[in-house]
């Protein structure tokens, strides 16, 4: 048998029929399945009661669209519900009161200075309040006041005084400690204007080894800070006065 050749445009026309007979073919399936679905769903949704059947029937003609719940009646209710558990949750924060304490300390710890120009500042300080404290360690810093020394030391000697020095780095390193001294006092809820330096100790601190068996210089300084009531003793010389 030979082969029947066939030009290309009926070869075309021939494969279009057929997509479009199955095009048609789903078509048809489509509304059957659809018919049978409406029809079972007739049938499990008829009432009893004619008058129902006849709104039964006018309700599925016409097409049901959906209506939106009202956002209003329900939303702003959880809304108010969740803020009012929000702030019954919330803790209360309780209010701290700072008790005002009696004395501030500070302290320098292995500080590079030498053990025997702190005792005489530490002696120099004592009795005075930290602000004149202050002024009087920065003057000796500028060379303008000696701090009194015991022995005979010439050329460094002030009014009242029979000898002095100028220990410049351990007065450096005594301004740091009065600064955070200042501080801790108003931390303790203390008045600067009545508090006075009434301790202060220079002691050995633990000394590394030098080559050749000497050691070098590190000492600890302790410095207190306390109220003093000014009244009572310009009260007591008043008295005196009048005893007199």
């Amino acid at each position: 048998m030979e082969k029947q050749y066939t030009p290309k445009k009926a070869k075309a026309a021939q494969l279009s029929n057929k997509t479009a007979d199955n095009k048609d073919a789903k078509r048809e399936q489509a509304k059957t399945t659809t018919n049978s679905l409406t029809d079972n769903f007739k049938i499990t949704s008829q009432p009893t009661s004619p008058s129902s059947n006849l709104s039964s029937t006018s309700s599925s003609s016409q097409p049901q669209t959906p209506q939106p719940q009202s956002s209003s009646s329900t939303h702003p209710q959880h809304k108010t519900e969740d803020k009012s558990e929000k702030e019954e949750a919330k803790p209360v924060k309780k209010e701290t009161v700072k008790v005002k304490k009696e004395e501030a300390i500070a302290k320098g710890l292995n500080l590079h200075a030498s053990k025997k120009h702190c005792m005489y500042i530490c002696s120099f300080i004592k009795n005075k309040s930290i602000d004149k404290a202050l002024s009087e360690l920065q003057e000796v810093i500028k060379l303008r006041r000696p701090i009194p020394f015991k022995g005979e030391i010439p050329h460094r000697h002030d009014d009242g005084m029979m000898s002095g020095r100028y220990p410049v780095n351990a007065s450096k390193q005594f301004i740091y400690i009065l600064k955070a001294l200042k501080g801790n006092a108003i931390n303790n809820s203390l008045e600067l204007e009545k508090t006075k330096i009434y301790f202060a100790s220079a002691n050995w601190a633990s000394r590394p080894q030098k080559r050749g068996g000497a050691r070098f210089k590190r000492t600890n300084v302790l410095l207190k800070v306390r109220e003093f009531n000014t009244q009572n003793k310009a009260e007591k010389q008043e008295m005196k006065g009048e005893k007199k």
